[in-house]
């Protein structure tokens, strides 16, 4: 990988991690304006329509015959599943609870990518997994504090595993789709179900359209769905897939800090511990371990 290709995986690592993390607060903060479902699919429809402007010109390069059970796949695991369990989810625990176990991700993503991607799996890269789980677990231990909902607790879990499938599907399949028309097509899939699905059990008078609202609405829709999948797509698809989901163990951290920011929720101990735990852990993951040189006789 050139100089060029780090510096710009940089930046969209960057951006991800600090959209994504400021997602979470400001999802839980719209839900108070507007039921879940239609929530999800309204910010997934509007992002999606705003990729269809980036893609059109690309039009040659979608051959939807051939390539439509990928996008439906994707969309199933990538969109309904993870935004719609999601987003039902974060009624039942603390948004910090429920994204400290959905950040199991990237531990389920290191195991499916060893097993059906071929990516190397070593001691080290291991151990960084599962440190850095349990340093989302340390940022979020104050959450365990009171009821816990077992409801919430199976919803975050379906999320992650979700996401993880999802993720190696569009690692598998990165060669045969456009990234840019699997972005957006499996976007405006989910959306329309989630959309559909929400219109059919839950009441559209129930959405708040107060200005607060419209802006959150606006900015993830922007941001967090078009631009943020966008970028997601491009680095799963430049390097190892278990790696580039490994700096989003990193996402928790901004979620809490914005939360401690704008929603005024106490930052502890356990915040700057588990940083230093989860900073470590990317750092094992991305360590490569020394090739055993063997020594040929003369």
């Amino acid at each position: 990988m050139n100089n060029h290709i780090k510096v710009k995986n940089f930046f969209l690592l960057t951006f991800l991690v600090i959209i994504w993390g400021i997602h979470w607060p400001l999802a839980k903060f719209s839900l108070n304006y507007s039921s879940p479902l239609l929530f999800s699919g309204l910010r997934l429809f509007i992002g999606g329509l705003i990729l269809l402007i980036i893609a059109i010109p690309r039009y040659k390069m979608l051959r939807f015959k051939e390539t439509w059970p990928i996008y439906f796949v994707s969309a199933f695991f990538n969109i309904i599943l993870f935004y719609g369990l999601q987003t039902v989810g974060l009624n039942y625990l603390p948004a910090g609870l429920f994204t400290s176990i959905v950040y199991l991700q990237p531990v389920l993503m290191g195991i499916f990518s060893w097993i059906w991607l071929g990516e190397s799996m070593h001691f080290l890269k291991f151990a960084g997994l599962i440190l850095g789980f349990a340093g989302v677990g340390v940022i979020c231990l104050g959450g365990l504090a009171g009821h816990i909902s077992i409801i919430g607790v199976l919803l975050a879990l379906c999320t992650a595993v979700s996401w993880a499938f999802g993720t190696v599907f569009m690692k598998r399949t990165a060669q045969k789709v456009d990234g840019t028309w699997l972005t957006t097509l499996h976007i405006i899939i989910g959306g329309l179900f989630l959309l559909a699905l929400g219109t059919g059990t839950e009441s559209w008078s129930s959405i708040s359209w107060n200005i607060q609202f419209t802006l959150s609405l606006l900015f993830i829709s922007i941001f967090v769905i078009a631009f943020g999948w966008l970028a997601f797509f491009t680095l799963v698809s430049s390097g190892e897939a278990s790696k580039v989901s490994t700096y989003t163990f990193l996402i928790p951290v901004i979620s809490i800090l914005v939360s401690s920011f704008f929603l005024h929720e106490a930052v502890t101990i356990n915040l700057f511990v588990g940083m230093i735990i989860v900073v470590l852990s990317i750092v094992l993951v991305n360590i490569k371990p020394k090739e055993k040189t063997s020594v040929s006789s003369a």
